[in-house]
């Protein structure tokens, strides 16, 4: 039995999934199988992913016997992103149809189909045409509404197919951005370590073995990806599907998702772009796993066996309020970030109590604790030249950030989520000073 066939067993949303160099071939058995009532599908694409894919997908289907529409996406070839305006068009267009929708591209095409077949109340299947994120197979949609970039509740497809030989052939940037999104599941997984040491998030055995299982290998060959090599391009399409399987199995983003993340999430509600183009998600989340390589290296130097907990309880907040107060300096004139701090972090602020508790774990587990982590992670330098070698960014300043602008970011990711991190502990040793003068100090990484 192969991984994504165990995974299969655990997924709440996806019952068939096929990886390789042709696997466009296998849309049209794909889609009878698992809808074998359906007569109609409408195929939701745009002018390059028709040329690349959809074209073949909807012959496959018409020779089959399924009566083909479809929805060209910007058929002027225009730019476009993940806006709820196209989720509008879609589901009318689903709905219209009554027809088994078929997203044939990557992650925007699979994020608004996603979303407009769970609008619709019907299920759908993707072909992805690039190994540019962990989306495909993982539910909810990332999508912007009312200004806002958010993670809409839906179900993931019921069937995905990803041709790596179409993904090889995919502009370069994608699969630099697929890289990069899939090397941040590294430090990612320290953290969730971390979270399940001190009994915030506790480590799903199965969750963690389809990330963290095939992960090496999927990111082993930055430079063969790089150049359109098809066994590395599928070697990335397999751990960026089975991260978003992970995410199936366990019911929630945990698996693949940590302070790089919350990084992306700071500069989606910015709408971070670069000459016009909003910045690709892995993008930033590869900027963003440089900053939790580097938090979670600085936390690994600290020898929290000899922690004086009741220093650091005592120097902590004494309330929710007391923090909250400094968010208006801490965001500056941000507004949703401010509203966004204020509803998350109340769901993860410890009083001293609590945090006494915390502390007392962390310090009588370090010395196995920091093992643990430190044999996840891998130093910052080989992420910097990995991602250097995949073609993703790897100084912020690439994908338009400055290094002003990146320690703001840092100051305020600690408040994103209510989800614990290693920046969160951080914070609640008060190192946040000596970690930022690590990194944007007259010596850091980042200097000023």
């Amino acid at each position: 039995m192969t991984l994504v066939e165990e995974a299969l067993k655990y997924t709440t949303d996806t019952k068939a999934c096929t990886i390789g160099a042709g696997a466009a071939e296998a849309a049209a058995g794909m889609f009878k199988d698992l809808f074998p009532d359906a007569k109609k599908a409408i195929i939701v694409e745009d002018p390059r992913t028709r040329a690349v894919a959809g074209e073949r997908v909807e012959r496959l289907l018409e020779e089959a016997g399924i009566e083909c529409s479809r929805h060209v996406m910007c058929p002027g070839g225009e730019y476009f992103h993940a806006e709820y305006k196209w989720i509008d068009e879609v589901r009318g267009a689903i709905a219209a149809s009554g027809a088994i929708p078929v997203a044939v591209g990557s992650g925007t095409i699979n994020d608004i189909v996603k979303r407009s077949s769970e609008e619709v109340g019907v299920r759908y299947m993707v072909v992805g045409t690039a190994a540019s994120m962990d989306g495909y197979t993982s539910f909810g949609a990332s999508i912007t509404k009312d200004g806002m970039k958010q993670t809409l509740s839906c179900k993931a497809p019921l069937g995905c197919i990803v041709d790596s030989k179409v993904a090889a052939d995919a502009p370069k940037e994608m699969v630099a951005s697929g890289y990069a999104d899939l090397i941040a599941k590294i430090p990612a997984g320290a953290e969730w370590i971390l979270a399940d040491a001190i009994g915030s998030e506790a480590i799903h055995p199965m969750a963690w073995k389809f990330v963290q299982g095939p992960l090496r290998d999927s990111l082993s060959d930055p430079e063969g990806a790089a150049s359109g090599d098809i066994a590395a391009t599928e070697k990335l399409c397999s751990g960026l599907v089975m991260s978003g399987f992970a995410m199936q199995a366990m019911g929630s983003s945990r698996p693949a998702s940590g302070t790089e993340h919350q990084v992306s999430h700071y500069w989606d509600m910015e709408d971070l772009s670069l000459d016009g183009i909003p910045v690709s998600h892995g993008f930033k989340v590869g900027i963003g796993t440089l900053i939790s390589t580097k938090t979670l290296e600085f936390l690994l130097r600290q020898d929290l066996s000899k922690l004086d907990v009741d220093a650091a309880v005592a120097a902590w907040w004494p309330d929710f309020e007391s923090v909250a107060a400094t968010f208006p300096k801490v965001f500056g004139n941000r507004p949703a970030h401010i509203q966004r701090a204020m509803n998350e972090c109340p769901n993860k602020f410890p009083s001293r109590e609590q945090l006494r508790s915390e502390l007392t774990t962390v310090k009588n587990a370090w010395p196995e604790l920091s093992a643990k982590m430190k044999a996840q992670i891998m130093p910052f330098d080989e992420v910097r030249e990995c991602l250097k070698k995949a073609g993703a960014p790897y100084e912020p300043e690439m994908i338009g950030v400055s290094r002003s602008r990146l320690r703001e970011t840092y100051a305020g990711v600690p408040y994103m989520r209510a989800r614990y991190f290693s920046i969160d502990l951080v914070d609640r040793l008060g190192l946040m000073g000596s970690l930022e003068e690590e990194l944007f100090g007259a010596n850091g990484v980042w200097k000023i």
